[in-house]
Protein backbone atom coordinates (compact mmCIF):
# COMPACT_ATOMS: atom_id res chain seq x y z
CA UNK A 1 0.00 0.00 0.00
CA UNK A 2 1.47 3.36 -0.99
CA UNK A 3 1.95 6.15 1.52
CA UNK A 4 0.31 8.58 -0.93
CA UNK A 5 -2.95 6.60 -0.92
CA UNK A 6 -2.87 6.28 2.87
CA UNK A 7 -2.66 10.06 3.21
CA UNK A 8 -5.65 10.46 0.89
CA UNK A 9 -7.72 7.82 2.68
CA UNK A 10 -7.04 8.91 6.24
CA UNK A 11 -7.12 12.67 5.85
CA UNK A 12 -3.43 13.43 5.66
CA UNK A 13 -3.73 15.09 2.25
CA UNK A 14 -6.57 16.45 0.07
CA UNK A 15 -7.49 14.51 -3.06
CA UNK A 16 -6.57 16.55 -6.17
CA UNK A 17 -9.61 17.42 -8.29
CA UNK A 18 -8.17 15.73 -11.38
CA UNK A 19 -7.67 12.47 -9.47
CA UNK A 20 -11.19 12.15 -8.06
CA UNK A 21 -12.91 10.87 -11.23
CA UNK A 22 -10.11 8.36 -11.81
CA UNK A 23 -10.38 7.01 -8.27
CA UNK A 24 -14.16 6.92 -8.57
CA UNK A 25 -14.01 4.95 -11.81
CA UNK A 26 -11.49 2.55 -10.33
CA UNK A 27 -13.73 2.07 -7.30
CA UNK A 28 -16.74 1.27 -9.51
CA UNK A 29 -14.84 -1.41 -11.42
CA UNK A 30 -13.40 -2.87 -8.22
CA UNK A 31 -16.80 -2.87 -6.46
CA UNK A 32 -18.40 -4.72 -9.37
CA UNK A 33 -15.71 -7.39 -9.21
CA UNK A 34 -16.09 -7.82 -5.45
CA UNK A 35 -19.88 -8.07 -5.70
CA UNK A 36 -19.67 -10.66 -8.49
CA UNK A 37 -17.15 -12.80 -6.63
CA UNK A 38 -19.12 -12.74 -3.39
CA UNK A 39 -22.30 -13.64 -5.27
CA UNK A 40 -20.59 -16.70 -6.74
CA UNK A 41 -19.64 -17.90 -3.25
CA UNK A 42 -23.01 -17.01 -1.74
CA UNK A 43 -24.84 -19.04 -4.41
CA UNK A 44 -22.47 -21.98 -4.21
CA UNK A 45 -21.08 -21.55 -7.73
CA UNK A 46 -17.62 -21.15 -6.19
CA UNK A 47 -16.93 -23.76 -3.53
CA UNK A 48 -15.21 -23.63 -0.16
CA UNK A 49 -13.36 -26.62 1.29
CA UNK A 50 -11.63 -27.54 4.53
CA UNK A 51 -9.66 -30.44 5.99
CA UNK A 52 -11.63 -32.78 8.23
CA UNK A 53 -11.16 -32.42 11.97
CA UNK A 54 -9.52 -28.99 11.90
CA UNK A 55 -10.73 -26.04 13.97
CA UNK A 56 -10.37 -23.07 11.60
CA UNK A 57 -10.47 -19.43 12.68
CA UNK A 58 -10.13 -16.62 10.16
CA UNK A 59 -8.69 -13.27 11.27
CA UNK A 60 -9.15 -10.58 8.64
CA UNK A 61 -10.48 -7.11 7.99
CA UNK A 62 -12.30 -4.90 5.54
CA UNK A 63 -9.38 -2.49 5.21
CA UNK A 64 -6.25 -2.72 3.08
CA UNK A 65 -3.89 -3.13 6.02
CA UNK A 66 -3.00 -1.32 9.20
CA UNK A 67 -5.83 -2.54 11.46
CA UNK A 68 -3.84 -4.93 13.67
CA UNK A 69 -4.53 -8.43 12.35
CA UNK A 70 -1.09 -9.73 13.33
CA UNK A 71 -1.42 -8.76 17.04
CA UNK A 72 -4.82 -10.49 17.13
CA UNK A 73 -3.43 -13.65 15.51
CA UNK A 74 -0.62 -13.59 18.08
CA UNK A 75 -3.07 -13.10 20.96
CA UNK A 76 -5.21 -16.03 19.84
CA UNK A 77 -2.22 -18.26 19.10
CA UNK A 78 -0.77 -17.72 22.57
CA UNK A 79 -4.12 -18.44 24.20
CA UNK A 80 -4.64 -21.65 22.21
CA UNK A 81 -1.04 -22.83 22.59
CA UNK A 82 -1.45 -22.29 26.33
CA UNK A 83 -4.29 -24.82 26.25
CA UNK A 84 -1.91 -27.44 24.87
CA UNK A 85 -3.31 -27.33 21.32
CA UNK A 86 -1.21 -27.70 18.18
CA UNK A 87 -1.69 -24.41 16.35
CA UNK A 88 -0.68 -23.37 12.84
CA UNK A 89 -1.02 -20.08 11.00
CA UNK A 90 -1.80 -20.00 7.27
CA UNK A 91 -0.55 -16.80 5.65
CA UNK A 92 0.37 -15.24 2.32
CA UNK A 93 3.58 -13.69 3.63
CA UNK A 94 3.03 -10.25 2.12
CA UNK A 95 6.18 -8.43 1.05
CA UNK A 96 8.37 -11.49 0.68
CA UNK A 97 10.60 -12.09 -2.35
CA UNK A 98 10.40 -15.89 -2.49
CA UNK A 99 7.43 -17.58 -4.15
CA UNK A 100 7.65 -21.18 -2.94
CA UNK A 101 5.55 -22.54 -0.07
CA UNK A 102 7.42 -22.53 3.25
CA UNK A 103 6.67 -23.99 6.68
CA UNK A 104 8.73 -23.11 9.74
CA UNK A 105 8.72 -22.30 13.45
CA UNK A 106 10.83 -20.34 15.93
CA UNK A 107 13.53 -23.02 16.08
CA UNK A 108 14.81 -22.06 12.61
CA UNK A 109 13.76 -18.58 11.53
CA UNK A 110 14.03 -17.91 7.79
CA UNK A 111 14.65 -14.38 6.55
CA UNK A 112 11.81 -11.93 5.99
CA UNK A 113 12.69 -11.98 2.29
CA UNK A 114 11.80 -15.67 2.23
CA UNK A 115 8.69 -15.76 4.44
CA UNK A 116 7.58 -12.16 5.04
CA UNK A 117 7.94 -9.88 8.05
CA UNK A 118 4.66 -10.76 9.79
CA UNK A 119 5.08 -14.58 9.72
CA UNK A 120 8.62 -14.20 11.03
CA UNK A 121 7.40 -11.93 13.83
CA UNK A 122 4.63 -14.38 14.76
CA UNK A 123 7.14 -17.22 15.04
CA UNK A 124 9.35 -15.10 17.31
CA UNK A 125 6.51 -14.04 19.57
CA UNK A 126 4.69 -17.37 19.77
CA UNK A 127 7.06 -20.27 20.54
CA UNK A 128 5.43 -23.55 19.54
CA UNK A 129 3.54 -22.00 16.64
CA UNK A 130 4.04 -23.37 13.12
CA UNK A 131 3.73 -21.03 10.14
CA UNK A 132 2.66 -22.12 6.66
CA UNK A 133 3.39 -19.47 4.04
CA UNK A 134 2.09 -19.57 0.47
CA UNK A 135 -0.45 -18.26 -2.02
CA UNK A 136 -2.88 -21.22 -1.86
CA UNK A 137 -3.92 -21.25 1.77
CA UNK A 138 -6.56 -23.92 1.21
CA UNK A 139 -3.89 -26.41 0.13
CA UNK A 140 -1.71 -25.24 3.03
CA UNK A 141 -4.61 -26.02 5.39
CA UNK A 142 -4.75 -29.63 4.21
CA UNK A 143 -0.98 -29.94 4.55
CA UNK A 144 -0.97 -28.44 8.06
CA UNK A 145 -3.73 -30.80 9.16
CA UNK A 146 -1.87 -33.80 7.73
CA UNK A 147 1.18 -32.72 9.74
CA UNK A 148 -0.78 -32.68 12.99
CA UNK A 149 -2.16 -29.16 13.43
CA UNK A 150 -5.41 -29.07 15.41
CA UNK A 151 -6.20 -25.36 15.11
CA UNK A 152 -5.64 -23.38 11.92
CA UNK A 153 -5.51 -19.58 12.15
CA UNK A 154 -6.16 -18.13 8.70
CA UNK A 155 -4.32 -14.81 8.57
CA UNK A 156 -5.95 -12.08 6.46
CA UNK A 157 -8.70 -14.53 5.63
CA UNK A 158 -11.98 -12.62 5.46
CA UNK A 159 -11.85 -12.37 1.67
CA UNK A 160 -10.20 -15.80 1.21
CA UNK A 161 -13.49 -17.67 0.94
CA UNK A 162 -12.05 -20.76 -0.79
CA UNK A 163 -11.16 -22.09 2.66
CA UNK A 164 -14.19 -22.77 4.85
CA UNK A 165 -13.89 -21.74 8.48
CA UNK A 166 -15.76 -22.10 11.73
CA UNK A 167 -15.36 -18.48 12.78
CA UNK A 168 -14.71 -15.19 10.98
CA UNK A 169 -13.11 -12.50 13.15
CA UNK A 170 -12.85 -9.05 11.56
CA UNK A 171 -10.38 -6.57 13.05
CA UNK A 172 -11.21 -2.86 12.98
CA UNK A 173 -9.71 0.28 14.44
CA UNK A 174 -12.03 2.82 16.01
CA UNK A 175 -9.73 5.68 15.02
CA UNK A 176 -9.82 4.63 11.34
CA UNK A 177 -13.52 3.83 11.21
CA UNK A 178 -14.80 2.45 7.92
CA UNK A 179 -13.31 5.00 5.54
CA UNK A 180 -16.66 6.60 4.77
CA UNK A 181 -17.62 3.36 3.03
CA UNK A 182 -15.26 4.05 0.11
CA UNK A 183 -13.71 1.04 -1.61
CA UNK A 184 -10.30 0.69 -3.23
CA UNK A 185 -8.76 2.72 -4.74
CA UNK A 186 -10.91 5.71 -3.68
CA UNK A 187 -10.91 4.52 -0.07
CA UNK A 188 -9.26 1.89 2.12
CA UNK A 189 -12.00 -0.77 2.07
CA UNK A 190 -11.73 -4.12 0.28
CA UNK A 191 -15.47 -4.72 0.69
CA UNK A 192 -18.49 -2.56 1.59
CA UNK A 193 -19.16 -2.23 5.35
CA UNK A 194 -22.30 -4.40 5.02
CA UNK A 195 -19.96 -7.36 4.38
CA UNK A 196 -19.53 -7.45 8.16
CA UNK A 197 -22.78 -9.44 8.24
CA UNK A 198 -20.60 -12.46 7.30
CA UNK A 199 -18.48 -12.00 10.44
CA UNK A 200 -19.06 -13.77 13.74
CA UNK A 201 -17.02 -11.31 15.82
CA UNK A 202 -15.65 -7.79 15.34
CA UNK A 203 -12.42 -7.09 17.21
CA UNK A 204 -12.19 -3.35 17.83
CA UNK A 205 -8.92 -1.69 18.74
CA UNK A 206 -9.73 1.27 20.96
CA UNK A 207 -9.36 4.69 19.40
CA UNK A 208 -8.61 8.02 21.03
CA UNK A 209 -11.83 9.01 22.75
CA UNK A 210 -13.99 7.18 20.20
CA UNK A 211 -16.65 4.54 20.65
CA UNK A 212 -17.13 1.48 18.44
CA UNK A 213 -19.89 1.96 15.91
CA UNK A 214 -20.98 -0.73 13.50
CA UNK A 215 -22.40 0.23 10.09
CA UNK A 216 -26.20 0.57 9.85
CA UNK A 217 -27.96 -2.77 9.59
CA UNK A 218 -25.01 -4.75 10.98
CA UNK A 219 -25.28 -6.51 14.33
CA UNK A 220 -22.23 -8.57 15.30
CA UNK A 221 -20.77 -9.44 18.74
CA UNK A 222 -17.76 -7.29 19.60
CA UNK A 223 -14.50 -7.42 21.49
CA UNK A 224 -12.79 -4.18 22.45
CA UNK A 225 -9.04 -4.20 22.99
CA UNK A 226 -6.06 -1.90 23.19
CA UNK A 227 -2.57 -2.03 21.73
CA UNK A 228 0.00 -0.42 23.97
CA UNK A 229 3.76 -0.02 24.18
CA UNK A 230 5.00 -2.41 26.85
CA UNK A 231 8.77 -2.49 26.42
CA UNK A 232 11.77 -1.36 24.40
CA UNK A 233 14.46 -3.75 23.17
CA UNK A 234 17.86 -2.08 22.92
CA UNK A 235 20.32 -2.62 20.05
CA UNK A 236 22.37 -4.73 22.48
CA UNK A 237 19.41 -7.05 23.07
CA UNK A 238 18.40 -5.91 26.56
CA UNK A 239 14.73 -5.24 27.32
CA UNK A 240 13.52 -2.24 29.31
CA UNK A 241 9.97 -1.19 30.28
CA UNK A 242 8.26 1.38 28.06
CA UNK A 243 8.62 3.89 30.90
CA UNK A 244 12.17 4.58 29.64
CA UNK A 245 10.61 6.43 26.69
CA UNK A 246 9.39 9.28 28.91
CA UNK A 247 11.47 12.34 28.03
CA UNK A 248 13.64 10.37 25.60
CA UNK A 249 14.39 11.91 22.20
CA UNK A 250 13.59 9.48 19.39
CA UNK A 251 13.50 9.24 15.60
CA UNK A 252 10.95 6.74 14.26
CA UNK A 253 11.87 4.59 11.24
CA UNK A 254 8.97 2.53 9.91
CA UNK A 255 7.56 0.77 6.87
CA UNK A 256 4.13 -0.32 8.06
CA UNK A 257 0.58 0.75 7.25
CA UNK A 258 -0.58 3.81 9.21
CA UNK A 259 2.71 4.45 11.06
CA UNK A 260 1.23 7.64 12.52
CA UNK A 261 -0.47 5.39 15.08
CA UNK A 262 2.97 4.38 16.41
CA UNK A 263 4.09 8.00 16.44
CA UNK A 264 1.03 8.88 18.56
CA UNK A 265 1.82 5.99 20.90
CA UNK A 266 5.37 7.28 21.34
CA UNK A 267 4.13 10.76 22.17
CA UNK A 268 1.59 9.24 24.55
CA UNK A 269 4.45 7.46 26.33
CA UNK A 270 6.18 10.82 26.80
CA UNK A 271 8.83 10.43 24.09
CA UNK A 272 10.19 13.51 22.33
CA UNK A 273 9.74 12.60 18.65
CA UNK A 274 12.41 14.55 16.78
CA UNK A 275 11.79 13.07 13.35
CA UNK A 276 10.20 10.31 11.32
CA UNK A 277 11.17 8.29 8.25
CA UNK A 278 8.04 6.58 6.93
CA UNK A 279 7.88 4.15 4.03
CA UNK A 280 5.22 1.91 2.46
CA UNK A 281 4.05 -1.26 4.22
CA UNK A 282 6.57 -4.15 4.01
CA UNK A 283 9.22 -1.77 2.61
CA UNK A 284 12.65 -3.39 2.22
CA UNK A 285 15.02 -0.86 3.75
CA UNK A 286 18.19 -0.10 1.83
CA UNK A 287 21.55 0.49 3.51
CA UNK A 288 21.49 4.22 2.55
CA UNK A 289 17.98 4.62 4.00
CA UNK A 290 19.05 3.07 7.29
CA UNK A 291 22.25 5.13 7.37
CA UNK A 292 20.26 8.32 6.75
CA UNK A 293 17.86 7.55 9.61
CA UNK A 294 20.73 6.68 11.94
CA UNK A 295 22.51 9.91 11.02
CA UNK A 296 19.37 11.94 11.77
CA UNK A 297 19.05 10.26 15.16
CA UNK A 298 22.72 10.97 15.91
CA UNK A 299 22.33 14.66 14.99
CA UNK A 300 19.31 14.93 17.27
CA UNK A 301 20.95 13.05 20.13
CA UNK A 302 18.06 10.60 19.85
CA UNK A 303 17.39 6.90 19.77
CA UNK A 304 16.48 5.45 16.41
CA UNK A 305 13.34 3.41 17.13
CA UNK A 306 11.31 1.03 15.00
CA UNK A 307 8.50 -1.51 15.35
CA UNK A 308 8.89 -5.25 15.86
CA UNK A 309 7.50 -5.83 12.37
CA UNK A 310 10.03 -3.43 10.83
CA UNK A 311 12.84 -5.06 12.81
CA UNK A 312 12.31 -8.24 10.79
CA UNK A 313 13.54 -6.31 7.73
CA UNK A 314 16.47 -4.56 9.42
CA UNK A 315 19.89 -5.84 10.52
CA UNK A 316 20.08 -6.97 14.14
CA UNK A 317 20.93 -4.09 16.45
CA UNK A 318 20.08 -1.39 13.91
CA UNK A 319 17.61 0.40 16.21
CA UNK A 320 15.71 0.29 19.46
CA UNK A 321 12.67 -1.95 18.92
CA UNK A 322 9.25 -1.00 20.30
CA UNK A 323 7.35 -3.93 21.81
CA UNK A 324 3.55 -3.78 21.90
CA UNK A 325 1.09 -5.98 23.78
CA UNK A 326 -2.66 -6.46 23.36
CA UNK A 327 -4.98 -5.92 26.32
CA UNK A 328 -8.58 -7.08 26.20
CA UNK A 329 -10.89 -4.34 27.54
CA UNK A 330 -14.36 -5.75 26.90
CA UNK A 331 -15.96 -8.79 25.35
CA UNK A 332 -14.24 -11.81 26.89
CA UNK A 333 -17.54 -13.69 26.80
CA UNK A 334 -18.06 -12.79 23.12
CA UNK A 335 -14.57 -14.09 22.33
CA UNK A 336 -15.29 -17.28 24.26
CA UNK A 337 -18.50 -17.79 22.31
CA UNK A 338 -16.64 -17.30 19.02
CA UNK A 339 -14.02 -19.89 19.98
CA UNK A 340 -16.78 -22.27 21.04
CA UNK A 341 -18.34 -21.83 17.62
CA UNK A 342 -15.04 -23.06 16.18
CA UNK A 343 -15.28 -26.11 18.44
CA UNK A 344 -12.74 -24.89 21.00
Amino acid sequence: MSRALERLWYGGAPTPAWLRPLLGAGEAVYAAGVAARNALFDRGWLSSGRPAGAHIISVGNLHAGGMGKTPVVCFLARQLLGQGLRVAVLTRGHGRVATEDVSFDARALPTAERVGDEPRLLAQRCPGLTLYVGRDRRSLAFRAREEGAEVLLLDDGFQHRRLARGVDIVVADEAAGFGGGALLPRGPLREPPRALTRAHLVWWFAGEGTEPELPPGVSVPMVRARRGLSAVRTPQGATAPALVLAGQAVVLLSGIARPERVERALRGAGADVRGTAFHADHHRFTAPELAEAQALAAREGAWLVTTEKDAQRLPDGAAHVLVEEVELLEGQSALGAALARAGL
